[in-house]
């Protein structure tokens, strides 16, 4: 079990206990690790080679899962998703419960999808990244001392207040070219942010394709309507959908950009391809 102690800012005690008493229950050996931010992926990298599980349990956000993923992507282990994130994107894609007990069941015991991930300038998305208002809300998020959806309130807030004009994108798939102006442009694996608005109503996380959507020029409101997970997002004239399978992304300015939740600084180009059936899940 893989423990990220400082994601999405709450104590993760509740979780560990319970964990450890359900493997208790199964007579399952539960080998635990903790996170500290300094070489983990390798660390646990070593930890599946002595050890070999059959399955990781990973209480995180999407980021750890990620990290845990790239760590044992060559081997066939399935990693159980136990939420413990800011918004834990994934797990509301993955329709996981909020009862822990009932999500130890399927991390324990769950079908398994085999599901895609996203390459991005030769980094792995397993759920949604994106250029524009919503990067730009988590670069805030992590430079702020409030964790949490609070943290995240507040910062939608103060992004929204001093939003960046649009940007004009170029995007370069199935053998076509869009050009328009856009707030927002997301990579999409799976449908819904962890707020639970669905930006890709179309999304298959084990399809072979990922979409492109893009944003366009939409007012203040709306965008802030969309971050928060007031609304579902279903206006054509504001909203485009690509599915595909590799794509070339390209802006006239520099954009904020952020992989699953994390931010990775500003781009102007990015070449994107799925990975198919990357990583096995454990799934209701």
């Amino acid at each position: 079990m893989i423990v990220n102690p400082i994601a999405g800012g709450n104590d993760k005690t509740e979780i560990i206990n319970a964990s450890r008493e359900f493997a208790q229950n199964e007579g399952v050996e539960l080998i635990e690790f903790e996170t500290t931010g300094e070489d983990d992926e390798n660390a646990i990298r070593s930890l599946y080679k002595e050890h070999r599980p059959q399955r990781i349990l990973v209480a995180g956000g999407d980021g750890t899962i990620k990290m845990v993923a790239e760590a044992v992507e060559h081997n066939d282990v399935i990693i159980g998703v136990l939420p413990a994130g800011s918004a834990n994107g994934l797990s509301v894609d993955l329709e996981l419960p909020n009862d822990i007990q009932e999500t130890l069941k399927i991390a324990f015991h769950g079908n398994v999808m085999e599901m895609d991930m996203v390459c991005i300038n030769d980094k792995k998305s397993l759920h949604l990244s994106d250029i524009g208002v919503n990067a730009e809300l988590i670069r805030n998020y992590e430079g702020s001392k409030i964790r949490g959806k609070l943290g995240y309130a507040l910062q939608a807030i103060s992004t929204l207040t001093d939003l960046d004009p649009p940007f004009h994108v170029k995007i370069e798939a199935n053998g076509k070219t869009i050009e328009t102006e856009a707030r927002m442009v997301v990579m999409a694996n799976t449908q819904r942010y962890g707020t639970g608005v669905t930006i890709n109503p179309v999304g298959k996380m084990d399809d072979g394709k990922f979409e492109i959507v893009i944003l366009k020029s939409m007012d203040v409101f709306l965008i802030g309507k969309i971050i928060a997970g007031n609304i579902p997002l279903d206006s054509e004239e504001d909203v485009e959908i690509i599915s595909t399978q590799q794509a070339l992304i390209t802006t006239n300015v520099p954009v904020c950009f952020q992989i699953d939740g994390e931010y990775c600084g500003e781009e102007e180009r990015l070449e994107v391809r799925i990975l198919h059936r990357q990583m096995k899940v454990a799934v209701p």
